[in-house]
């Protein structure tokens, strides 16, 4: 037997007992007489005392064990004098009677304990080791019950489980995707899924009605922190529904999540705003609402009156952060030097200090008065002390540098708070948005995404003003979902290919098993996907979905602990048909 019970479960209604624990040595403490082991698994830690006075020899073996061995050890469970009380096993040690080394191990390249001393290129490189460590096993642990969780709430609410193909046909979907050569038929090519939209839409066509899958995703697209090129979501599809439909049922998943993995009450209802409002207030389409620091349209009040920085300007916006007037000239200049960084792209900050006796001071002091600064002010409803800081330019560029600016300060001023929680559904998005460089209309979500019934008929005159029926979830400002009502009718399928540029042949070649599809009968039918790594790293408190996937990718894309991506040998290519250019 390896083992009567777990490392982290002994306590002091054991003492007494004959225990046999087996784990990694990861602690090592030999003081002549005694040495001291802690002995981990994944379940927790428990201290081995050898003493040399009692049996010599087996003290002498402990003496050897080195960090990270495998052993086993069978002895008396005895009250600890100094106690841990940071641990569970801590007022209990193990008088080690036997001892067995079941594998040695060489010196890890880091310490495997919380702190650890290893950066993460090399924790990446050694993920196996790194995977110990508590806090780690921690989010992989905390993804299995989510995970768990989404499937009892899903099974109890009718949804079946339905696994879809990943050796799929390439379809533009935003991203680029994996491709996968054939080998029986050269020139031909598999790709790897964006997501099973398409699939999911059949299940409809073929009336499953609820279909639901925690199913690996992938895009070929540049990384960062909250990015894999592989990723894992809760896809789910419904029949017959509308909007609200799939947002009461899927609020009630994320109330559900929140129950029982965070043991938080949601209220009833959740909050829903309108894409303009959050673009409008916030900047952006997913709103971090656990501060509230609006942005104000101040265009139309601070323009004539000679600074032509704001009179030629096409938006000039600006947020108050509370309690802030006494921001030194390096903090305002360190504020400058973050709204002017280029992926934010203002041209400068403009401040005014509401001044505890009731007067303003300003950047803009020389155009302005202290009737007209009072007047601003009054749109924030600041108050002594406060600050208002403003950004000015194209409309578009301002609101996303003062979103940036809105987060800035919220993090300075710690109303981030990382153990509360805003959620909320962003709706009536736009079905289009305009492609900067090139001109022409691309789909806000994708090409299956229905237009609001009483929008079609602008398809045909103004397509750009057209609201989806599409919804996207938002916790903390983080988009961790999204989705729509689907169109359903082959005419306004093949008119939404057409707006988006598509020809028929293109559309047809691309599309036509789902254009066909919707000849026999398609329900309405609508969904949503979830990305569960960003869902799992927020109920975690990470920054990085990287600490809740167990084997990820680096930054580059680079899995540096198997060296993947490789080369293959000319062997395999001449198979494939392939040569390399």
């Amino acid at each position: 037997m390896y083992r009567t019970h777990k490392c982290g479960e002994l306590c002091k209604q054991h003492i007494g007992q004959t225990v046999t624990l087996s784990g990694w040595a990861q602690k090592i403490r030999n003081l002549g007489g005694m040495t001291f082991i802690d002995i981990r698994d994944r379940f927790g830690i428990t201290q081995l005392v050898f003493n040399a006075e009692t049996n010599a020899e087996l003290c002498n073996t402990a003496q050897k064990i080195g960090r990270e061995f495998v052993i086993r050890v069978s002895g008396k469970v005895a009250e600890r004098s100094s106690k841990n009380h940071n641990i569970f096993t801590g007022e209990i040690e193990i008088i080690v009677e036997t001892l067995d080394i079941l594998n040695k191990s060489e010196l890890p390249p880091f310490t495997i304990e919380e702190e650890t001393d290893g950066g993460e290129e090399i924790r990446m490189k050694y993920r196996y080791l790194d995977l110990r460590r508590n806090s780690v096993q921690k989010g992989l642990l905390l993804r299995h019950r989510m995970a768990k969780e989404v499937r009892n709430y899903l099974d109890l609410q009718g949804f079946t489980e339905i696994e879809t193909p990943y050796l799929i046909k390439s379809t533009p979907e935003g991203a680029r995707d994996f491709v996968v050569p054939s080998r029986m038929h050269h020139g031909a090519f598999y790709a790897l899924p964006q997501s099973p939209q398409t699939f999911k839409q059949l299940l409809m066509i073929a009336g499953l009605d609820r279909y639901y899958q925690i199913v690996k995703c992938f895009r070929d697209e540049d990384l960062r922190a909250d990015r894999q090129p592989e990723f894992t979501q809760i896809d789910c599809e419904m029949s017959f529904v509308e909007p609200d439909d799939v947002m009461n049922t899927f609020g009630g998943l994320v109330k559900h999540l929140f129950r029982t993995i965070l043991n938080i009450e949601l209220p009833e209802n959740i909050q829903k705003m309108p894409f303009s409002e959050a673009m409008d207030s916030y900047g952006n389409d997913k709103p971090d609402l656990r501060f509230d620091m609006k942005i104000q349209n101040l265009t139309a009040q601070v323009q004539g009156k000679e600074f032509k920085v704001f009179d030629e300007a096409e938006y000039i916006g600006g947020i108050c952060a509370s309690g802030c007037s006494e921001y030194t000239r390096k903090q305002l200049d360190e504020l400058t030097d973050f709204v002017k960084r280029p992926q934010i792209g203002a041209k400068g900050l403009f401040y005014i200090k509401c001044n505890n006796d009731g007067t303003f001071r300003s950047s803009v002091d020389k155009f302005y008065s202290q009737d007209d600064l009072s007047k601003i002010a009054t749109e924030f409803t600041a108050k002594p002390g406060d600050l208002i800081l403003l950004l000015s330019g194209t409309k578009s560029q301002t609101l996303k540098a003062l979103s940036e600016l809105r987060l800035e300060m919220g993090s300075r001023l710690g109303l981030r708070d990382s153990t509360k929680f805003a959620v909320l559904w962003i709706v009536d998005f736009p079905l289009y948005e305009n492609d900067e460089e090139t001109g022409k209309l691309n789909a806000m979500h994708h090409p299956f995404t229905s237009a609001k019934k009483e929008d079609i008929p602008l398809l045909d005159t103004a397509p750009e003003k057209v609201r989806a029926n599409a919804y996207d979830l938002v916790i903390n400002g983080t988009e961790i979902g999204g989705g729509s009502i689907r169109i359903h009718d082959t005419e306004i399928q093949r008119k939404m290919f057409k707006l988006l540029g598509f020809t028929d042949e293109q559309a047809e070649s691309q599309f036509g098993f789902l254009i066909n599809a919707f000849k026999y009968g398609a329900p309405p039918h609508g969904g949503i996907a979830f990305g569960f790594d960003r869902w799992t790293a927020l109920f975690n408190g990470s920054d990085s979905i990287r600490d809740v996937i167990a084997f990820p990718k680096n930054n580059a894309g680079r899995d540096i602990m198997i060296d993947s991506p490789a080369f293959i040998d000319s062997a395999q290519l001449n198979e494939l048909g392939l040569k390399l250019k």
